[in-house]
């Protein structure tokens, strides 16, 4: 007989938006013209110096185990690289490599929590969060964004979650924020420091989209006094400089802190490799410009897509402080069509059309506080965006069809009107 699951390992849900990626995928291969909305990934090539000191790397065999805290020059550079972007004061003992920035949700919860520890996280969130920390047997606490609020973190609920929980422990952090696009102002981070300061609190301060920031600037709450002892901020290639694939990030903390993150890390994964370090390095250093004038086109890409989509009848989207996705309000549709709002999604992807389709997600793939919502990504060309939002608006207008897509997917009817905020 087989081996039974564990509870825990039967319980996790994977990132919904590989699981849309791979259904749009073979509507594709099929010979379905799909407008890939769904993923977020760059759709810029690598940045030059990364891809030229990767491959010299590789070509000088620079591909061998590395020191699990990543190389001293890569360190050094990422150091360097926060302490002139948002006004830290680290060096290089601050700095642990990882395999991209969604390992470090991982490595700082073995770190931080013990079974029954509270979890502050703010709703809609990154759908990795519950598991990692569920992996510890920690205790997920939710505190919901508002739209009326630009889905800034509410500090109500940051001194509610610290007085009332019997056991609060740590903080999720998301800003620039995945999925919503709202983001920490500095007048947040300061209040939420002056709240845990002291205090046997650690926060993860994930930062993926540190250089999505469309009003205003950036701000890590690392920067905030007592912050570094207190927090651990986590960054990636992946959105910046086109490197996804070669999946490197790196983690910024105390000297304890990253000494621990290092000895997980050789826990779990040994090293990160030392050519995407090297890449990571030249990046960091050199391609910075380059960084700045392809931010500035997603820039553009969210303000036609927000645009276009405020134009179709039924949606509201607000502008995103930052990254490369909108979220747009579409209860309104969902209420009418008796659908759920990833039901909504998956019908534009599936039903609505035979020849073509929108791959997007639900907000309720992003936890219960995104029912009603859609997240859309942004990162196609300008006239593939302005198509989908045209798809989008002829889609929900075919009764038909959604008749018959609800016949054949009872998951998706939608049992009780979504409040509208």
């Amino acid at each position: 007989m087989a081996a039974s699951f564990s509870e825990f390992a039967a319980s996790v849900k994977s990132e919904t938006a590989f699981t849309v990626l791979a259904v749009a995928k073979q509507l594709i291969a099929a010979g379905k013209d799909v407008i890939e909305l769904e993923i977020g990934d760059s759709p810029f090539p690598t940045s030059p110096a990364a891809r030229e000191a990767g491959i010299q790397a590789i070509e000088a065999d620079h591909c061998h185990y590395g020191p699990s805290l990543g190389l001293p020059d890569f360190r050094a550079a990422a150091s360097d690289y926060v302490n002139r972007e948002y006004g830290l004061e680290t060096t290089a003992e601050n700095i642990v490599a990882g395999p991209g920035a969604k390992n470090f949700e991982q490595l700082f919860c073995e770190a931080f929590l013990n079974p029954g520890d509270g979890v502050l996280v703010f709703s809609p969130y990154f759908p990795t969060y519950p598991p990692n920390i569920l992996r510890r047997g920690a205790r997920v606490c939710l505190a919901d964004l508002k739209r009326s609020n630009a889905f800034r973190p509410n500090l109500e609920d940051v001194q509610k979650f610290l007085e009332e929980d019997p056991r609060p422990k740590a903080i999720f952090l998301n800003s620039p924020h995945n999925p919503t696009g709202g983001v920490a102002e500095l007048e947040d981070l300061v209040g939420l420091a002056d709240l845990v300061r002291g205090k046997d609190v650690a926060v993860l301060s994930d930062e993926p989209y540190d250089r999505m920031v469309w009003r205003g600037q950036h701000h890590s709450l690392l920067a905030q006094p007592g912050m570094l002892e207190q927090a651990v901020g986590a960054y990636t290639f992946s959105k910046s400089f086109s490197m996804s694939g070669w999946r490197l990030g790196f983690a910024v903390g105390s000297a304890p802190t990253v000494q621990m993150l290092g000895k997980l890390t050789n826990s779990a994964l040994s090293c990160v490799p030392p050519f995407t370090q090297m890449a990571g390095a030249a990046a960091m250093r050199n391609d910075c410009a380059l960084r700045d004038t392809q931010m500035q086109e997603f820039r553009l890409k969210v303000e036609l897509l927000v645009e276009e989509l405020n134009r179709v009848e039924g949606v509201s989207c607000l502008m995103p402080g930052g990254t490369f996705y909108v979220f747009p309000a579409v209860a309104e549709i969902c209420n009418r069509l008796k659908i759920t709002s990833h039901g909504l999604a998956m019908y534009l992807l599936e039903g609505a059309d035979d020849a073509q389709g929108v791959a997007c997600l639900g907000g309720e793939c992003f936890g219960d506080a995104g029912h009603g919502f859609l997240r859309l990504s942004c990162a196609q060309p300008n006239d593939r965006l302005s198509q989908a939002v045209a798809f989008i608006a002829e889609a929900v207008k075919k009764q038909d069809r959604i008749d018959a897509y609800l016949a054949s997917h009872e998951d998706a009817r939608l049992a009780q009107p979504y409040e509208m905020d």
